[in-house]
């Protein structure tokens, strides 16, 4: 079995917990920015270490005066926002335990959640929010009261916790050690009941400790990102807490649509983002410059930046007249990019999904690398990483400090160290069929380690199709190169049991009318472009593009563009945008069977 380990930097006394990552920050800097609130006017209000602690202590104290017990759960509902970051660690301080619950939840969703935690008090960000967890109150044996953090839910328990002694706070903060449960995530659940998974006090503290020790270059003076993701996903909870670790200055934001204005406000000097960001971002500033008339400069630039960043991989480096044209497209076009991103970002994190080799070069070429990383809410998000200093572009980077990974006989990729998870809760069963007899945790996912440490994820092990002519194909690999295109919201690669392999594309409502207006083209809805010859001439491109990627047998013989899109709501993708595989191909079997009952085999696309 290939396995690789990297020894953990920073050992953590057993008594050590989240509370202390916070407390340790404010004693180094108490003065420090921790924190920036945005203020209502486009700007952003600072919030020291102290200050921030202070905030903390009196909430924790209001929850202490409302009952919550050391051990008690206690959920947050709420969109990203700065309240999310100060009741998690209030919670904490309480000596509870937090379970997050992702604000577009059902109220089945909810139930579910609340009452195997055995939630006491459920902290919503709105009056709508917790209408539905109120749908649910009389089901909850445990839950007692629900808060709305926009109706005041932070001062009254600041005004309720005024007569708490600080002794009492101070002796809650030390109760967990680092193998206590500090809070349990429940899995968006692709298929069948969304299972939680403890998280203690070690899997983010020492993993957070040892991540700053093992990148100073991406967290230079402190650094400032803007985390925007939502903080119910674990990773933009682990950034969270990594973030107090390193100085980092942190802003909120939880509206995805003002995303641009909001980065340009705050100037992070690394972003936190998952791949659709970055691709958004890409389209976005496509279809700009061709609303200026100037996507042919863009598209020279775009190539120019590829070029370069992989040129910086070989022996030799840029040529001299590669190195002009990098400086050319900077000026036109790259300084441009990057001042809209806010000007200061150097680095940026991708995770929750593949990036793509063209993306990551891309970005490098603009000025910004991205660190793509690896990992599950099992192993509290990062268990590979990019480095600035040891980079691989289409991989996930090396293990960090005090992980481990392995590649078993199947492909599949087997992860240990400090921060993999210790039981699903409640739930012994599945907790033992996910560990190996020597301990390692089974991800799922199917990889490769090459001979210098490096993680690249090839696939899928329970999305691997098997075409009727035995052919294993792994959707992810067609499916990242398609929906990339500005056209395209998502893409679901069919064929099991087939005699090829199919794909099923929606497209996407924001990308359509720019592009529309880029090649001259009347306005119209999504439903209109499934059918009109240009829309299906440019997918063609951009399937057979994909198909380059792969072999003949795994390349896509047809595809079809299925109506409206895979969303939340209409229950098709998770709250971190996976697709709900499962439910798709069962929604729509009779569209994937149309794929095999045309006759046509000159077109590519089924209309």
């Amino acid at each position: 079995m290939n396995e690789v380990h990297a020894p953990q930097l920073v050992e953590l006394p057993p008594t050590y917990n989240t509370n202390k990552v916070l407390t340790d920050r404010v004693a180094a800097d108490p003065a420090k920015h921790l924190m920036e609130r945005p203020d209502g006017a486009g700007g952003w209000t600072p919030v020291t270490a102290r200050e921030f602690d202070a905030q903390v202590v009196a909430v924790a104290k209001g929850l202490v005066a409302r009952g919550v017990q050391p051990g008690d759960s206690v959920a947050i509902m709420s969109a990203t926002r700065y309240e999310w970051a100060l009741l998690d660690f209030a919670i904490w301080a309480a000596g509870a335990v937090t379970v997050p619950i992702y604000e577009t939840s059902s109220a089945e969703q909810v139930e579910w959640i609340c009452g195997d935690a055995k939630v006491t008090l459920v902290l919503a960000e709105t009056a709508e929010h917790a209408e539905t967890v109120s749908e649910v109150h009389d089901a909850l044996g445990d839950l007692r009261e629900i808060l709305v953090i926009t109706d005041g839910a932070v001062e009254t328990l600041v005004a309720d916790g005024s007569g708490v002694e600080d002794a009492e706070i101070e002796r809650r903060r030390a109760i967990a050690g680092l193998d206590d449960v500090a809070t349990i995530i429940y899995t968006s659940g692709t298929t069948g009941r969304p299972k939680g998974v403890e998280l203690s006090h070690r899997n983010f503290a020492s993993l957070a400790v040892n991540a700053v020790k093992d990148n100073p270059e991406v967290f230079a003076d402190g650094g400032r990102t803007l985390l925007f993701i939502p903080m119910a996903h674990v990773f933009a909870r682990f950034i969270h807490v990594l973030a107090v670790a390193a100085g980092t200055t942190t802003g909120h934001w939880g509206d995805t649509t003002t995303l641009v204005d909001q980065l340009g406000s705050f100037k992070p000097t690394f972003i936190l983002a998952v791949p659709r960001v970055f691709e958004k971002v890409y389209n976005t500033a496509e279809q700009t410059a061709a609303a200026g008339g100037k996507v042919k400069i863009f598209h020279w630039a775009a190539r120019t930046g590829i070029a370069y960043s992989r040129a910086l991989d070989t022996a030799s480096g840029p040529s001299l007249g590669l190195r002009i044209q990098h400086k050319i497209a900077d000026r036109l076009v790259f300084s441009k990019l990057r001042a809209r991103l806010g000007g200061k970002a150097k680095y940026a994190v991708s995770g929750g999904g593949p990036l793509g080799e063209r993306l990551g070069h891309f970005y490098r070429g603009l000025g910004i690398i991205i660190l793509e990383g690896y990992g599950l809410t099992e192993s509290t998000a990062p268990a590979t990483v990019n480095k600035p200093d040891a980079q691989k572009i289409g991989s996930v980077g090396p293990a960090l400090p005090g992980c481990g990974m392995a590649i078993a006989d199947d492909g599949e990729v087997l992860l240990k160290g400090h921060g993999i998870f210790g039981a699903y809760h409640n739930n012994p069963e599945a907790t033992a069929e996910s560990f190996t007899a020597d301990g390692w945790f089974r991800t799922g996912d199917l990889g490769e380690i090459d001979d210098r440490g490096f993680l690249t994820i090839t696939g899928r092990k329970k999305e691997i199709i098997v075409t009727a002519g035995g052919k294993n194909v792994a959707p992810s690999v067609l499916e990242d190169r398609i929906r990339a295109h500005v056209l395209v919201s998502q893409c679901i690669v069919v064929g099991d049991n087939k005699p090829f392999i199919g794909a099923m594309i929606t497209l996407d409502a924001e990308g359509l009318p720019g592009w529309l207006k880029m090649h001259g083209k009347p306005a119209m809805s999504t439903d209109e472009a499934r059918t009109d010859p240009d829309v299906l001439a440019a997918l063609d491109q951009v399937v057979q593009r994909a198909n380059n990627a792969v072999s003949k047998a795994e390349s896509i013989r047809k595809y079809t563009v299925i109506p409206g899109d895979l969303t939340i709501e209409n229950g098709y993708l998770t709250p971190k945008q996976s697709v709900r595989r499962a439910a798709v191909l069962k929604d729509f079997d009779p569209e994937v069977e149309r794929l095999y009952a045309d006759r046509n085999k000159d077109s590519l696309h089924l209309v």
